[in-house]
């Protein structure tokens, strides 16, 4: 697809998308009014305070996570979801019907009950939100989807925010409020009806109502995978993070900043869309496919903006209190906005593509057990993080500003520690900067590479960053074989290590390193995977392809797999080739624009060295 926008043409993903954006409006509509009619027009019939009203309301909507999550993860992998998501919206209108009688009444206990309830039913759907995505579209459009939902999430919370407080400016507040929360219910449940049904993963069994069993299976589910734990780590502390700038917004505006409510808004307005705009050009930066590449850019972004605040924030504002109109005229405002807003972009490329390795990592049919633990995760970190506002702003009494600065930093101890214990996103961040700065990539016909099962792609070896091109182009992870040279390359070495490359040489040099990587390479596709050789055995040192050494005929041998011929265009002189007599001799680019190109797989019974080397030839034609 060209755009991530075409998914909202679709019979497939429309409703889905209208019936979970409808679902996070509501939520924020209701729970916004109610906190607001507490706070100024029921404080005098409340039978306590409203400061702990309002924090037991908060509680009350993310109890749920904690203790619903799991089951609700469980139901989803044993029974068709479309099915699920009707029944939860079910549960909205019914719920909305309450509250609106409550609302009328003024039974403000009454709706602190329904709260709890709304988060019970908001836990129940977000596990089959994220699971049902990747059966409703293709692998390629999974990046995109995600974006979609994640940017209409966070414009619903936004809209429903905004909204609420424009109810209580209207007359008949309260029947404004409740004829909104019905109404976009049964907006909701419509929608829902024509979410598609899809495929069940697990056999239907009947459902057994054990909390403590479930959570306890879904956090198993969830630690038994690393790359998965890690990645729900990460998403984790962004909401941390979301919830420690949102929380404080409030007084951030009135004694930072010197405004008034409506300057509220505009910051919450300048990170939310933010974060949408972010969510949306994750397509655009991943190229239509799961790139890890881009979360430790939306990490330095994050730090680097969130410190940037601190200093944009003014040391002293004037007694005068500042409506948004003149707030804007502040010589400090536009900063301040504009790292808020880029704090919610680098949030968006953060999060989005880790929502989509959950999907894709996670097995079908635990999938929704998967996202339950991310779930329960996401409402401990926000705890924490309400805790960690507490500790800091009160106990130890930083000012909102510092608060900001202590995240920032915060932010890159935690980006540190993940992406050392799971060195995959340093590795895909390293591909995708040289893919998006020294060379301008291109491709054509990789979808002859197998979606599943083993392979082995050869190539033809022009440079010393052939192998990160070629991973940065190729959906799937790739086992390259390396000259054992190239591979303990000082400056480039530890990439390779990282990538988990099968370092090679010839016999007579070193016959254990030889025999080794042979094994190493029947292991690799024994299990299934992509294994990627350069048959010429070393660097191109005129341009032109050298012959394929018989390597690749062993190979086949003991592991008959498909072949992938795939040829290289446009990298002899640049920086990294061996043109000229030095790395930083005259006449080498710095920039080039490179195009990767593979022809149909050959079944490994006809293939041998020399009908290989010359399907690469005619793939790379007379472009070096």
């Amino acid at each position: 697809m060209s755009s991530q926008f075409e998914l909202l043409t679709t019979r497939r993903f429309l409703p889905f998308f209208l019936t979970q954006a409808l679902g996070a409006f509501n939520d924020n509509i209701f729970k916004n009014s109610l906190m607001l009619l507490m706070a100024f027009t029921a404080a005098s019939n409340l039978p306590m305070s409203t400061d702990i009203l309002m924090n037991l309301a908060a509680g009350l909507f993310i109890l749920p996570f904690f203790l619903f999550s799991a089951s609700a993860g469980e139901l989803a992998d044993n029974m068709e979801k479309s099915r699920i998501i009707r029944w939860v919206k079910l549960a909205e209108i019914l719920l909305m019907s309450f509250a609106a009688i409550a609302f009328y009444y003024e039974l403000y206990m009454v709706l602190l009950g329904l709260l709890f309830l709304m988060g019970t039913q908001s836990a129940f759907f977000g596990p089959v939100k994220y699971a049902i995505l990747p059966s409703l579209v293709n692998e390629e459009e999974l990046i995109g989807a995600n974006a979609l939902v994640e940017m209409g999430t966070f414009v619903a919370i936004l809209l429903g925010t905004i909204g609420a407080g424009l109810l209580m400016g209207l007359e008949q507040t309260l029947f404004a409020v409740s004829c909104v929360l019905v109404g976009t219910s049964i907006a909701g449940y419509l929608s829902a009806r024509k979410v598609p049904a899809v495929p069940m993963e697990n056999e239907a069994k009947p459902y057994k109502w054990q909390p403590v069993r479930q959570t306890k299976q879904a956090m198993r589910i969830c630690f038994e995978q690393r790359p998965i734990y890690l990645s729900i780590l990460a998403i984790s502390w962004f909401w941390f993070l979301g919830a420690g700038y949102l929380t404080q917004f409030p007084n951030f505006a009135k004694n930072s900043l010197g405004g008034d409510s409506s300057v509220v808004t505009v910051l919450l307005c300048a990170f939310t869309i933010g974060v949408a705009v972010g969510s949306m050009l994750c397509e655009r930066l991943s190229g239509h496919k799961i790139e890890l590449g881009i979360v430790p850019i939306g990490s330095i972004g994050l730090t680097v903006f969130g410190i940037d605040l601190y200093f944009a924030t003014p040391a002293n504002v004037g007694d005068q209190i500042l409506a948004a109109g003149a707030f804007f005229e502040q010589a400090y405002a536009w900063r301040v906005l504009i790292d808020l807003s880029l704090i919610g972009i680098f949030g968006g490329f953060f999060i989005v593509p880790l929502y989509a390795l959950l999907q894709q990592r996670a097995k079908p049919q635990e999938r929704a057990r998967v996202i339950s633990a991310n779930n329960i995760f996401n409402a401990l970190f926000m705890v924490g993080s309400a805790f960690s506002g507490i500790v800091l702003l009160g106990v130890m009494e930083l000012s909102i500003p510092e608060y900001f600065l202590v995240l920032a930093v915060f932010n890159a101890v935690v980006a540190v520690y993940v992406y050392s214990q799971m060195p995959e996103f340093v590795l895909r961040f390293v591909i995708w900067m040289l893919g998006h700065s020294m060379y301008r990539v291109t491709h054509e016909d990789l979808n002859n590479i197998p979606d599943e099962g083993a392979a082995l792609i050869v190539c033809n070896h022009v440079s010393y960053v052939d192998a990160m091109l070629l991973a940065g182009a190729c959906r799937r992870p790739i086992r390259f074989v390396m000259d054992e040279g190239i591979f303990k390359n000082p400056a480039l070495g530890w990439l390779f290590k990282l990538a988990k490359t099968i370092p090679i040489c010839a016999k007579a040099k070193n016959e254990e390193t030889f025999e080794n990587a042979f094994k190493q390479i029947k292991a690799e596709l024994d299990d299934g995977n992509v294994v990627c050789i350069f048959p010429e055995g070393k660097l191109t040192r005129s341009g032109d392809i050298n012959p394929f050494k018989k390597g690749v005929e062993r190979i086949l041998e003991e592991t008959p797999v498909p072949v992938v011929p795939m040829a290289i265009q446009g990298l002899w002189g640049s920086f990294f080739s061996h043109h000229g007599s030095g790395i930083f001799k005259s006449g080498k680019r710095f920039w080039s624009k490179v195009k990767i190109v593979a022809s149909e797989p050959v079944a490994a019974t006809s293939a041998n060295a020399e009908m290989l080397q010359d399907k690469v030839q005619q793939l790379r034609g007379e472009y070096q």
